[in-house]
């Protein structure tokens, strides 16, 4: 245990509030609505009462308000977070605080190398705790993790089916560990999260006032709103724009998937929804994925719906090139796959990762881009990397 009179970093529940108001949801008051996630700047934004959203001198303290928990009171910027969502923890690498990170859910889907192309930019996956074991999550984990925040939505934990934690068990960790802070946002699809969402910029504005980095997260997003901008205007008019069928399929002979909804708001689909890509199923009665929702389909019910295109999550590892020689050479032999449209005129594509941030969604959007859109914006960066690698290292 680090010597907590020098260098544990306490952060306290704003007013005295109990530990269990983290599970208590959204309760009326401000934040944010189902606002649309095309960008940082969709006129949505709503910012929390009681919000520090101007940061402030960390010396003498600050506080984060973001629901479903509330507000945050803070001493110090604090140098150990546990986190979940690999989303967040690319939030924290593009504000400078990737050695912060203490743990991610689970770690191969947080996925790193696009980082590699960012002069500076890196992040030690070593060092990080998986939170999901064999056995589910263990809350004996975070006493040994220690961290100072806990940026992870307490009702996630709470309501996952596969691995939930008690109520209980969250009080305890807040009160007796660290607190709290952060908001599902990777899908839009849980019956149980019944407070409002954050778009992927209003939740890193968020990370940025935990670090007390707001002149990076504004260059940031100055930089993103001009990438998409530059390429939306390159981009055929929307009724000329493709439709996709996005679902997950593992292995490399897949033959039942689980099925997306891409008209969903939620930040996983952020970069479909910035390019104009249409929902396949938006006709169907087809259920999107969710921790209640676990339905799958198959090539029959795909053949019914015969998307233009097909993006299949679960091969993120994989390059292009061995997706194609696996998963699509699987379907081109298959009896009913090969009669897709999508496989015969070779439309289809890994779907990208389950949960992305800023940087993540940077590289994704272009490469869904010149996908979809080869003529219209063609082969070569789409955006500067090392001006974002010295946005990111603050240089």
């Amino acid at each position: 245990m680090r010597d907590t009179e020098t260098t544990r970093r306490r952060l306290l529940l704003s007013g005295g509030a109990a530990a269990s108001a983290l599970l208590a949801g959204c309760a009326g008051g401000s934040g944010p609505s189902g606002s649309n996630d095309s960008n940082g700047s969709d006129g949505n934004e709503t910012t929390d009462a009681g919000s520090n959203a101007t940061g402030g001198d960390a010396e003498s303290g600050y506080s984060v308000t973001m629901k479903p928990v509330g507000t945050v009171e803070f001493d110090a910027v604090p140098e150990r977070v546990a986190h979940y969502f690999p989303g967040y923890a690319d939030m924290a690498v593009a504000l400078g605080h990737g050695a912060s990170i203490t743990s991610v859910g689970v770690p191969s889907r947080y996925h790193t190398g696009y980082y590699e192309q960012l002069d500076g930019v890196s992040v030690d996956k070593s060092g990080m705790t998986a939170l999901v074991g064999d056995g589910g999550i263990d809350k004996e984990l975070f006493y040994e993790l220690d961290s100072d925040l806990h940026l992870i939505d307490p009702r996630w934990l709470v309501n996952n089916s596969f691995f939930a934690l008690e109520e209980s068990d969250v009080e305890e960790l807040s009160s007796s560990v660290a607190p709290f802070l952060g908001n599902t946002i990777f899908r839009r699809t849980d019956e149980w999260h019944d407070y409002p969402y954050y778009t992927m910029y209003e939740a890193f504005e968020k990370v940025a006032e935990v670090y007390q980095e707001r002149e990076r997260y504004e260059a940031f997003a100055e930089f993103h709103d001009a990438f998409i901008d530059d390429v939306q205007s390159n981009l055929p008019p929307e009724s000329e724009r493709p439709a996709a069928l996005l679902c997950f399929g593992s292995g490399d002979q897949p033959e039942q998937f689980s099925p997306y909804r891409l008209s969903d708001e939620g930040t996983n689909k952020k970069q479909f929804h910035d390019l104009g890509i249409q929902d396949a199923l938006a006709e169907t009665d087809i259920e999107g994925l969710s921790t209640s929702e676990r339905g799958q389909i198959d090539y029959e019910t795909m053949l019914e719906v015969d998307p233009e295109s097909i993006l299949v999550r679960g091969h993120e590892g994989k390059t292009r090139e061995e997706f194609q020689n696996t998963v699509v050479a699987f379907m081109e032999e298959h009896p009913v796959a090969s009669d897709l449209t999508a496989v015969k005129e070779g439309r289809v594509f890994r779907g990208g990762p389950i949960y992305e941030g800023p940087i993540q969604n940077l590289f994704l959007t272009e490469r869904f881009a010149k996908l979809y859109f080869p003529d219209a914006v063609g082969d070569g960066d789409l955006f500067d990397r090392a001006e974002l690698a010295g946005i990111v290292t603050g240089n």
